[in-house]
């Protein structure tokens, strides 16, 4: 977890103390938006997904990705997005012993991010999909008929946050969008599938993963547990 720094919201004037939250980079760093400490937070009036995302360059290996802006919701009801100063966050990089070749470490556990509303549910797909090794996670240019889609470089993939399980005509939807870009797909729901939708997928090869409110996405059918393995 990064330094804390206060912040007022300019709707209230009301006074918060914030600290971002960090993520895991593919070699196994924490990565935290660096906060500009002398930066004011602006209100968010409407959710736009090219803001809702910055640049961040890992202090260790010097990779960088795309990682949530840093918001904080206010008890008068504004959400507020913190500002960010530079890319590279401030964690320092560990001594390395170069005398070594060190073997290759195995794939790190996906390291979950709690679920309580619709944009982390995009979040953690986008993140549970970055840490199976698609890169330039974007949205999808075409959206879906429900729910939000995502896109890679080769993939298609559907994140639906609702309570209604997803139906056969969701995943045929999203498997006939991945068809006419040659693409592979897959499906994150919030609330789950019908049966129907299973054998749907099934039949079409789409691998279906379900978003349980710890962050994890779990598997439903073997599709995806061929996906999810190491």
């Amino acid at each position: 977890m990064s330094e804390s720094v206060s912040m007022r919201c300019p709707v209230c004037r009301r006074e918060h103390l914030y600290a971002a939250p960090s993520y895991p980079c593919e070699c196994g760093a924490p990565v935290c938006p660096p906060l500009d400490r002398h930066g004011a937070p602006t209100a968010v009036t409407h959710q736009v997904w090219e803001e809702a995302w910055v640049a961040v360059e890992c202090a260790v290996c010097g990779r960088k990705a795309e990682w949530p802006q840093p918001e904080l919701g206010c008890g008068c009801g504004t959400v507020l997005r913190i500002p960010v100063a530079g890319e590279t966050c401030s964690w320092p990089e560990p001594e390395v012993d170069t005398e070594v070749d060190a073997p290759a470490p195995p794939r790190r556990a996906f390291q979950p991010i709690t679920i309580r509303t619709a944009r982390d549910a995009v979040t953690v797909a986008a993140l549970y999909l970055r840490w199976l090794g698609y890169e330039d996670i974007r949205r999808a240019d075409q959206p879906p008929p429900s729910g939000i889609g995502l896109a890679a470089r080769g993939l298609l993939a559907q994140v639906d946050p609702t309570v209604r399980p997803a139906s056969p005509r969701d995943v045929e939807c999203l498997w006939l969008a991945a068809m006419t870009e040659s693409a592979h797909c897959v499906y994150f729901s919030l609330a789950g599938y019908t049966a129907e939708a299973r054998t749907q997928a099934d039949s079409l090869g789409v691998p279906l993963f379900v978003l349980d409110l710890t962050g994890t996405p779990q598997p439903v059918n073997s599709l995806a547990d061929e996906l999810d393995g190491p």
